[in-house]
């Protein structure tokens, strides 16, 4: 006989079963999924026994039937209760609606910021050493004798580099690739000032919050006074980030003079990065005496790590994270700087056997606005497969006038020019600052001088009027172009 009372079980039950089923399908892989399967399992069987009068007798007893219908309906309402508290919510569902606006935030973004916990470990000397390579030391700087003379080709001074955009408000990279990955939502200008410091390389890089980075700090014979001269005539009075791309005393002739500089007289070194990658010359060893006299960390960088600067991504590219032997040019520390949609490459010394390895692992990554030529522009540097790859706006090559060793090398230019890339050589420009505020590029330069590749290449002073003795200092022995 059909009553009130077993029409209500029967709609009590199937109620219960669909909300069995929906906890069932709300499962995922987690520590509540053997909470959840209980729970619906209860959910079934109180199901089972509002429907079927015999299941409910078997489940809770005979003798009583209002004891037994008082079990069960606290069991179905334990376990609905309970499992509407567990079921997470579906990635759609709105969070609560008085959720603290800060707390939401922090953890839509937890996670991305660099802490530096990238870096290598900290270490204060170096571990082992390796020969010195042969090389020659270089010669004294000389002005070009028609670097002053101003030719219109609409691509010296302070012209606006074409970044390639296809918007106005250069959405796209510099082959006209949309950009969405990246954070391009900045304030402010970069400025990235490579100085002239002769056969030898020293790059600032400027953020808009005035944090520094050096690049590099010329040559030994300078011992760092140019460049220190240069950081003050810019109002620099510390460098956050001082960082050594390798260890020839080209590179770092002038690293133990701006840490005792900046540490005495300045704000002092925030942190120092190189490769880890020892040599045997005067010039390394005060390096690191000074980064122990000073108590300044030093950090050991590889591929995948970055350096913590705030408001700009600063990725290593090289060395490799695998065993890479003791070469300084293959372990020759490169980074990408990435500000808004501009990217801006340095890689040292790094040779063709690094730019290959580079295009291996990074090829689709590359591209930069902004390049600064491999190894002063020498032909042992920016092969053609890794042209390809980073595709660059501008050039800048950082050498001599009258480079013993020919930098750039008339190979290097030529190809330039073929690409129609907007060079720039600290012999002939003097010093070069590009500017970007992470989409149009610019460029400002000490002397005025075209662009054009194939303009320097007939610019370069040929053999006869090279110095072909240069001075050697045989404590710093392993000097190398």
């Amino acid at each position: 006989m059909v009553t009130a009372r077993s029409v209500a079980q029967w709609g009590l039950g199937v109620l219960v079963a669909l909300f069995a089923l929906t906890a069932l399908s709300a499962i995922e892989l987690s520590a509540l999924s053997i909470l959840q399967g209980v729970l619906a399992a209860l959910l079934f069987l109180g199901a089972a026994a509002l429907i079927v009068p015999r299941t409910r007798a078997a489940i809770v007893g005979r003798t009583d039937r209002s004891l037994s219908s008082g079990v069960l309906a606290v069991l179905v309402v334990v376990a609905v209760l309970t499992g509407m508290l567990v079921t997470p919510l579906d990635a759609d569902d709105e969070p609560p609606v008085d959720a603290d606006a800060e707390d939401l935030e922090a953890a839509d973004t937890d996670g991305q910021a660099d802490d530096g916990g990238t870096q290598a470990d900290e270490t204060n000397d170096a571990d082992g050493e390796v020969e010195s390579d042969d090389g020659e030391a270089d010669e004294p700087d000389s002005e070009p004798g028609s670097a002053g003379t101003d030719i219109d080709d609409g691509g010296s001074g302070a012209g606006d580099a074409d970044d390639g955009s296809s918007d106005e408000s250069g959405a796209t990279s510099a082959n006209g690739d949309s950009e969405t990955e990246r954070t391009t939502d900045v304030d402010g200008e970069l400025e990235i000032h490579h100085i002239d410091v002769g056969q030898a390389d020293s790059t600032l890089l400027v953020t808009p919050d005035g944090e520094t980075v050096l690049i590099d700090t010329g040559d030994w014979r300078q011992d760092g006074s140019d460049v220190i001269a240069y950081l003050e005539s810019q109002g620099v009075d510390r460098v956050d980030h001082l960082v050594a791309t390798h260890a020839h005393a080209d590179h770092i002739g002038g690293h133990a003079a701006v840490i005792e500089h900046f540490e005495t007289d300045g704000d002092g070194i925030g942190a120092a990065y190189d490769s880890g990658v020892a040599h045997d010359s005067a010039t390394y060893e005060n390096y690191l005496d000074a980064i122990e006299a000073h108590d300044v960390d030093l950090f050991e960088v590889e591929e995948g790590d970055e350096l913590p600067i705030d408001g700009l991504e600063a990725t290593v590219l090289n060395p490799s994270a695998d065993e890479s032997g003791d070469d300084l040019h293959y372990n020759s520390v490169s980074v990408a700087f990435e500000f808004g949609k501009f990217t801006y490459l340095t890689t040292g010394d790094a040779e063709a056997d690094a730019e290959q390895r580079m295009v291996e692992e990074h090829g689709g990554t590359l591209e930069a606005d902004a390049y600064q030529a491999g190894h002063h522009g020498s032909s042992t540097s920016s092969n053609g497969p890794f042209m390809d790859a980073v595709d660059p706006e501008i050039a800048v090559i950082s050498s001599a006038y009258d480079s013993q060793y020919g930098h750039p090398h008339e190979a290097v230019l030529e190809d330039y020019a073929e690409r129609g890339i907007e060079t720039y050589w600290t012999g002939v420009h003097g010093d070069v600052v590009v500017t970007t505020d992470g989409a149009a590029v610019s460029a400002e330069t000490e002397r005025e001088f075209s662009t054009d590749a194939a303009d320097l290449r007939e610019e370069r002073p040929d053999e006869q009027a090279r110095v072909a003795t240069p001075q050697v200092d045989t404590a710093t022995a392993g000097v190398s172009g």
